[in-house]
């Protein structure tokens, strides 16, 4: 307890000492961590998601996969909209716009990491019953169900999960016109932590069946095609599967099992917050996976 208290009170001073008319908690080194982070989600993830927006224009198919791509277009292009704003914050240390808006960025991240995260699990859910030859192929007949289909997820972000997070989104304490991105003081409220608690767990666990389902999946065809493993197309395919659930677990799952932490120790010292920013960088790199997709020809 001490050599926390002492912690504590280092990590202090150097904040106060740095700019006393900011409230900036990030440390340089922090800092650079944060902007190389986005940077690179920001490039890269704008060369995807414009190169996969001309692959998909020529393509007719109206599978559901495609369709799921689709989205995943959409939904990164939000992210990388929101991303400057970002860039601009951590180089500046200081949030020079409305709250309002801190809001908004501050948000886009966690609803682009569900909804990428809901789009892997449906892509990869529709391959496996492909393989499984419960179905040939799963497709839309016609292009205003996948539209519909497309809608009724974004409708459901819009009215229950936007105002839910835009409404309640810091109204716990006061919070500083100057900083953003730092609402760790919700986290005192039980139903918050609850609520957190069981998506930690919820991504955990679907996170395992899925990496378990696929490694089965790769086993069997590994003992069917045993003579032509690695020449035969149908392996490379199941191999391919493994894009989206290395991206879920070197993307998504590293800052949840943080998450599980942070919220127990959230006041013990300043600097978690400052790592907590760090983990939730990593998922705006899920961005990247676009770019994966069009380099191994997916």
């Amino acid at each position: 307890n001490m050599y926390k208290e002492d912690f504590r009170n280092m990590t202090e001073e150097n904040g106060n000492s740095s700019d006393p008319s900011s409230a900036f908690t990030h440390s340089s080194t922090m800092s650079a961590i944060l902007i190389t982070s986005y940077s690179v989600a920001f490039a890269g993830g704008g060369i995807g998601s414009i190169t996969m927006s001309f692959v998909l224009v020529k393509m007719n198919t109206l599978s559901v996969t495609t369709t799921a791509i689709i989205n995943l277009v959409v939904v990164h292009s939000l992210l990388l909209f929101t991303v400057p704003f970002r860039l601009h914050y951590y180089v500046n240390k200081k949030w020079v716009f409305k709250m309002t808006l801190c809001k908004v960025v501050s948000a886009m991240v966690h609803i682009h990491m569900y909804l990428t995260f809901l789009f892997y699990v449906i892509t990869l859910v529709i391959r496996w019953l492909i393989f499984f030859q419960w179905k040939d192929k799963v497709e839309f007949y016609r292009k205003l169900h996948a539209i519909a289909a497309s809608a009724a997820v974004w409708v459901f972000v819009m009215v229950f999960v936007v105002p839910v997070l835009f409404f309640e989104y810091g109204r716990s304490g006061s919070y500083n016109d100057t900083t953003c991105f730092e609402f760790h003081k919700e986290l005192q409220q039980e139903s918050v932590k609850a609520l957190n608690y069981t998506i930690i767990v919820s991504v955990a666990c679907v996170t395992c069946v899925l990496l378990g389902l696929q490694v089965f999946i790769l086993v069997k065809v590994a003992r069917r095609l045993s003579t032509s493993l690695w020449s035969h197309q149908e392996f490379w395919a199941q191999v391919k599967n493994l894009i989206f659930i290395c991206v879920i677990i070197i993307c998504f799952l590293p800052y949840h099992l943080f998450r599980a932490y942070y919220i127990q120790h959230v006041n013990d010292f300043d600097q978690l917050e400052s790592y907590n920013e760090v983990f939730l960088s990593l998922t705006a790199l899920s961005c990247l996976d676009l770019l994966s997709f069009v380099l191994s020809g997916s």
